[in-house]
């Protein structure tokens, strides 16, 4: 990857429907150059994907939280993908370092529905317990490729 695949994901992350044309105006390129650095990008996995991302708002997601998740013992990161993909509230977990085990972006309609779907976490038998802290402005989001 160059300057010029840089500046073309740039562009991307920004607007993911821009034409190539408008790109290409960017970083300097015709619109064909541009779509053929695109597919390029696709093909070498680069570029995994486009997307639409719509306000959980909208939706009627609108309490969103972290959750620290601490276990009994050790549990494989294995047994906490498919003990928090029954969970349809969790959104995004990953293994940490530090003294949690996981942290858990969950996503539901108010509290108490947040709270019903922590509970199904809390239920699970390697899960000790959680701290969770509900979201209220969101100051900065940037999405990561």
């Amino acid at each position: 990857m160059d300057r010029i695949d840089h500046g073309i994901i740039d562009q991307l992350r920004l607007n993911a429907r821009a034409g190539y044309a408008d790109i290409g105006a960017e970083v300097g390129l015709s619109a064909s150059a541009v779509k053929r650095r695109i597919d390029r990008l696709i093909a070498d996995g680069v570029i995994r994907g486009f997307t639409v991302q719509i306000d959980p708002k909208v939706e009627g997601m609108a309490t969103e939280a972290y959750v620290e998740l601490f276990c009994r013992g050790t549990v494989s990161p294995a047994d906490l993908k498919r003990m928090l993909a029954g969970v349809p509230e969790v959104i995004e977990a990953s293994t940490v370092t530090g003294k949690a085990d996981a942290i858990v972006m969950m996503r539901a309609r108010d509290v108490i529905a947040f709270e019903e779907a922590l509970e199904k976490v809390r239920a699970a038998a390697s899960v000790d317990h959680t701290t969770s802290a509900i979201l209220l402005s969101k100051l900065i989001s940037r999405q990561a490729g």
